[in-house]
């Protein structure tokens, strides 16, 4: 028998032989033959993305693409409802105390970063010590984060550390902190100040990924911060990007190996995903393509066309593509698929608590922004600006996360004419023109802040609608997302609506929206009021339970009493996709799915040979 060399010798020898039209034809088609198809997704974001560092990056879209490139130490199972924490770089769930103070977390091995000249051309791999590195990054004055919150008041010595560096405005990456006891390289001891049983969802939220030191020391800006050089572990890499118009990501080739292996839920639906996904690789799509397009229409005309593959089919487009919250029969016999679900989320209206006209809490204070709250007609907006697509909410804690009431009534109701009278009776007089002015005489003037879209400008209409039903002056500044996000981080808008997503679907996450400590990182409103203070650090103490309820709900009523702000709604979030995807449904939690779909590149959708449901492999 011929050894594979000499076979490979006789036919080089036949080669040589052909004429050499035919040999070059040959050698075209070779490469051609053997290169398997590129899986491509196009998808589309409505808002431009402001960088792609974890550790500062706070808007939806951004994370987007922070989720795809960086590891979390858990994630979120992809079909389980209600959403599950599952490992995403930890080789499991957490050892955890009984106390639930102590959390012992054991990294799996192998994972590497992606090849970089931060790393002098060695293979670097992923250690405790570079989760440490960025959670201690969260302190760093220089970036003033917005995400420290997530560790304020939970890890012991993490505290003492910020303290620190906020006295001399650096922070020492090389002090040892207590409660972040490195055992190896993937071992890690976490010791809480407090029971916390609900950690591994803080964990499993983006700002806490991992970014190697080695990358902030290279290419930091002045702050320390790397939003246009994202180095990380996961999935996808950073492959184009023209800033507020195109990113590309590519599939990671050195991620380990993974295998899609999810276990269908309650959804009837979850079934036809299993047979269609099991056994594939993860990822299985190679290159997604995603445009910036702020405009409604222009991403409809995208989707119609077939240059998206999957749309975020917000409020305003919403009868274009349902009826009755259903996908309209001339798609679905496209085979277009529509996944529906009302997000956990809260859009609410907030004044700032600084500003000289609407902050403060004397009595005239809390009357104005009492009075504001009650002429807003939010079933009106609901109906006009999201074409039905929202649930109007009374509690801060929307459904689908835990601590919502579905039972609990606010005390700021829609009353324009109750509205008028409170304005009356503490001062706010009506000039000859019509218009009000302060108590003191003085001309009252509101800011409502909006994004200049179309969609932006709707809502500040529905807003001056309001204002002048109480015979006061608005004017609308329409700004771009990421300087809204600037501006009021910095405790300078006056008000606007703001929604807010949850990070993980645990109450907390909401309540301390209005906790006067995170002024300046995600407390929009800069609202602080000691008594709520009070409140919202006993409850961080707490589990889940009749006893944290109670104090949310006394949260909830202080907030109104102050009228600090206006809880609004929850949109759903519609997502069409195009027939040629596979795998796909929205996330309650996760920012995008990408990971997890595959997409059909002939055009017909392929389904998988039937397997039994598993348990998910993540």
């Amino acid at each position: 028998m011929k050894s594979p060399w000499m076979r490979r010798v006789a036919l080089l020898a036949c080669l040589a032989t052909l004429p050499l039209a035919a040999t070059a034809v040959a050698a075209d088609a070779a490469p051609a033959a053997a290169a398997a198809p590129v899986k491509t997704l196009r998808y589309i974001l409505p808002a431009a993305e402001t960088g792609f560092d974890p550790a500062t990056a706070r808007d939806l879209y951004s994370n987007h693409i922070t989720q795809a490139v960086f590891d979390t130490l858990y994630t979120y199972d992809y079909l389980a409802r209600p959403v599950k924490v599952v490992p995403g770089a930890a080789a499991a769930m957490p050892e955890v105390s009984a106390d639930g103070k102590t959390y012992t977390i054991r990294l799996k091995k192998g994972i590497l970063f992606t090849p970089d000249a931060a790393f002098g051309g060695k293979r670097r791999e992923l250690t405790m010590a570079d989760y440490v590195y960025s959670w201690k990054r969260l302190f760093d004055p220089r970036l003033a984060s917005p995400h420290s919150w997530l560790f304020e008041g939970k890890v012991v010595g993490l505290d003492d550390l910020a303290k620190d560096a906020a006295k001399s405005n650096k922070l020492d990456y090389s002090k040892k902190v207590a409660g972040l006891e490195i055992l190896d390289p993937y071992t890690l001891r976490i010791s809480l100040t407090k029971t916390d049983f609900n950690f591994p969802m803080i964990l499993a939220y983006v700002p806490t990924a991992a970014v190697a030191r080695e990358v902030v020391d290279k290419y930091g800006d002045v702050k320390g911060e790397v939003g246009s050089n994202p180095v990380g572990t996961g999935y996808y890499t950073l492959g184009e990007w023209t800033r507020g118009n195109r990113i590309v990501l590519n599939r990671n080739p050195q991620h380990l190996p993974e295998t899609w292996n999810f276990m269908a839920g309650d959804d009837p639906d979850d079934q036809r995903i299993v047979r269609q996904m099991q056994g594939k690789r993860i990822p299985a799509i190679d290159r997604i393509e995603i445009s910036v397009m702020i405009e409604d229409q222009s991403r409809w005309l995208s989707f119609q066309s077939g240059g998206t593959d999957v749309f975020w089919l917000d409020g305003p487009l919403a009868p274009k593509a349902l009826l009755n919250g259903k996908l309209r029969p001339e798609l679905a016999e496209k085979g277009v698929q529509l996944s529906r679900l009302l997000d956990p989320e809260i859009s609410y209206y907030y004044w700032n608590m600084e500003d000289p006209t609407l902050g403060g809490f004397s009595k005239e204070k809390i009357a104005l922004r009492r009075a504001i709250a009650m002429a807003h007609n939010i079933d009106e907006e609901i109906r006009i600006i999201w074409n039905g697509q929202a649930k109007r909410l009374d509690y801060p804690i929307p459904p689908g996360v835990v601590g919502y009431d579905p039972h609990y009534k606010s005390l700021l109701q829609y009353d324009p004419v109750l509205a008028n009278k409170l304005l009356d009776k503490f001062g706010y007089k009506k000039g000859a023109d019509g218009w009000r002015t302060l108590p003191d005489g003085k001309p009252l003037l509101i800011r409502y802040a909006s994004r200049n879209e179309a969609n932006g400008v709707l809502q500040a209409e529905m807003w001056r609608k309001t204002y002048n039903s109480l015979g006061i002056r608005m004017e609308n500044d329409r700004m771009i997302f990421s300087d809204i996000l600037k501006t009021e981080k910095q405790c300078k808008m006056q008000t606007r609506t703001a929604p807010w997503l949850a990070d993980y679907p645990d109450g907390d996450n909401f309540m301390q929206l209005f906790y006067g400590p995170n002024t300046h990182q995600n407390n929009n409103g800069c609202y602080q009021d000691p008594e709520y203070d009070k409140w919202y650090a006993a409850s961080q103490a707490m589990p889940a339970s009749p006893e944290r309820d109670e104090l949310f709900h006394k949260m909830a009523r202080r907030l109104e009493v102050n009228a600090g702000a206006l809880i609004g709604y929850a949109r759903y979030r519609n997502m069409l996709a195009q027939k040629s995807v596979l795998g796909y449904k929205k996330h309650p939690i996760l920012f995008q799915e990408w990971a997890y779909m595959d997409i059909d590149s002939t055009g017909t959708p392929v389904v998988a040979a039937p397997a039994p449901a598993a348990s998910a492999n993540k």
